[in-house]
């Protein structure tokens, strides 16, 4: 009498591996897989870096960009327009204003012209002088010194020009128009009315 033998498992096909003994099949070859370029192990190009090397030796700020748009027959045409101060922060500052198609243009035509529009204002520490009040088209902005620790009180266009300027502790009022050039023009002024008391000795002399 036989005796029955027991079921075994199936063998594994002989094919069912790589012959490199991975089991994941061939690998991929080519733009995308890991041998190409634009795998992780390819080789990659130079990485582009658009910052300049070189930074200036101002403080440049970014007032206001204005977008000015002209319909054509093909759609619309956009130009840009970019409000800039510049300052040393030692008394030395200036405003710029550049009008290009692109935005990066006009920013670097408004920084260009403020550079080569410094004016020099009177610093006492981080403050300013005196009182002053400075007018330009229908901007009207009050300036006052404040005591050690305060800050700069101010905004907008105001506190742009201060800060490049050097000022750290100034109380200020904008009393007139709220357009960015006018607000900017008129704290300028006031600050080129800024006197010390040794101007003002030399003056009454």
């Amino acid at each position: 009498m036989s005796e029955a033998t027991p079921n075994a498992a199936p063998a594994a096909p002989a094919n069912s591996e790589s012959p490199s003994g991975d089991r994941r099949g061939p690998r991929r070859s080519g733009p995308s897989g890991p041998s190409g370029p634009g795998g992780p192990r390819g080789p990659r190009g130079p990485r582009r870096d658009n910052r300049d090397a070189t930074p200036s030796e101002y403080n440049d700020k970014v007032v206001h960009i204005n977008r000015c748009s002209k319909v054509v027959k093909g759609g619309r045409r956009f130009n840009f327009a970019a409000l800039v101060v510049a300052g040393d922060g030692k008394g030395r500052v200036g405003v710029g204003y550049g009008k290009a198609k692109e935005v990066p243009d006009a920013i670097r035509k408004g920084t260009d012209r403020a550079h080569r529009a410094f004016v020099l204002v009177n610093l006492r520490g981080n403050t300013i002088p005196h009182e002053v009040v400075g007018y330009a088209d229908g901007g009207v902005v009050m300036l006052r010194p404040a005591a050690p620790g305060t800050g700069l009180i101010a905004g907008g266009g105001v506190r742009a020009v201060l800060e490049v300027a050097g000022y750290k502790d100034v109380l200020s009022k904008s009393m007139g128009s709220n357009n960015p050039q006018a607000v900017v023009k008129a704290t300028l002024d006031g600050l080129s009315k800024l006197r010390t008391l040794e101007q003002i000795k030399n003056l009454r002399a």
